[in-house]
């Protein structure tokens, strides 16, 4: 039976490893809510299936999915792809599921956040998340992974990304947002992301592309390529939604050290050409409780929400004119890596994209 901890990672030794290292396995969470996924959830259904095919290619992938959901989920989808039943308040497993860590004998564990929902009843999306909560506790249970439990600290998988050697990257506009942790200072934010990635340096991002849903999660903006080198958020057109953020960053990252004292070399990944927006035809349900979709609204779609796994990179598509242009840099910046394209419009009028759809597990050993 997996154990809840009372130490710190720090203090025993486990480091949560970049996305770049070796994995075990990726985690995924069926979509089926209506007043958050169009068309009863069919067309994102189809989308999550695609992305988990196409990180099947490379290494297992494990799907959660509702009891009623369950039988659905083992006909749409491949053998080779394992199906868990487990409940669940919606499909993000990157912010619900746990944030796993080994230390140097590869012994795995893992950080269970507390989650609410990106700002609970300040600006949370839904209500209620009890069955989130409980995600990342069930998947150490079926891992057999022992975890700490960060009572009274909230915080998702989404905003923040490690380089594996002491180096933390977030946002002030997530970590510092008045639904997460009010009651501490930045600098406590900082020492507690320290002790539970067990990190020696955070670089603070000032914003975001999406204020509105996750507060400015880290991964839509920017991520570790590889010890020292970070991609970042681009584009030359002014009117793009997202310019100034991505000016701002980059210019940003470029005068940034990492926590070995490099100077990080930073990548540029264009943004869609064309903003993808609601067109009000989505066909969503009204629920209370749930922050409804706008026609005109404009959807959080970048290139950078994209999976690293086993000898492979999976990037969203959105037939856009940049697509080809960005699997093109992405595998200028991962030559060794095989670089997959899907198609996910679906998945980003739900808020989100392929990282956030995705958890990954370290390799043991």
């Amino acid at each position: 039976m997996a154990k809840r901890l009372k130490s710190t990672p720090k203090a025993d030794g486990y480091r949560m490893p970049a996305e770049f290292e070796e994995q075990e396995q990726v985690f995924m969470l069926w979509p089926e809510r209506n007043d958050n996924w169009r068309n009863g959830a069919k067309p994102a259904q189809k989308a999550f299936g695609d992305v988990a095919m196409a990180i099947s290619q490379f290494e297992p992938v494990t799907m959660l999915a509702s009891p009623g959901q369950y039988k659905n989920v083992l006909k749409r989808l491949p053998p080779e792809i394992r199906v868990i039943e487990m409940t669940s308040n919606d499909a993000w497993v990157r912010d619900c599921g746990p944030t796993f860590i080994k230390n140097d004998e590869g012994d795995l564990r893992a950080v269970d956040w507390e989650f609410n929902a990106w700002g609970g009843l300040v600006d949370g999306l839904y209500f209620p998340w009890d069955q989130d909560e409980m995600v990342a506790q069930k998947l150490c249970e079926v891992e057999n992974v022992d975890s700490y439990k960060t009572k009274g600290f909230v915080l998702e998988g989404g905003a923040f990304h490690v380089d594996g050697e002491g180096t933390v990257l977030t946002t002030e506009m997530c970590l510092l947002s008045k639904g997460r942790n009010p009651h501490m200072t930045k600098t406590e934010i900082e020492d507690m992301l320290k002790e539970y990635l067990n990190a020696e340096k955070v670089i603070w991002v000032k914003d975001g592309i999406d204020p509105d849903e996750t507060n400015g999660h880290i991964d839509d903006v920017a991520c570790f390529v590889r010890p020292g080198e970070v991609a970042c958020i681009w584009t030359e057109d002014e009117n793009n939604p997202f310019y100034k953020v991505a000016h701002e960053t980059y210019e940003f990252l470029l005068r940034q050290t990492d926590a070995k004292g490099r100077r990080l070399k930073v990548h540029k990944l264009d943004l869609p050409k064309e903003a993808v927006k609601y067109t009000g035809e989505e066909d969503i349900d009204y629920v209370e409780g749930t922050i409804p979709r706008e026609a005109g609204e404009v959807c959080i779609a970048s290139y950078m929400n994209f999976l690293i796994v086993n000898g492979g990179v999976v990037i969203p598509q959105y037939g856009d004119v940049n697509d080809e242009l960005a699997i093109k840099q992405v595998q200028e910046m991962f030559p060794e890596r095989e670089v997959v394209g899907v198609f996910t419009r679906e998945i980003v009028y739900g808020g989100g994209n392929i990282h956030c759809i995705t958890q990954q597990m370290p390799k043991r050993g």
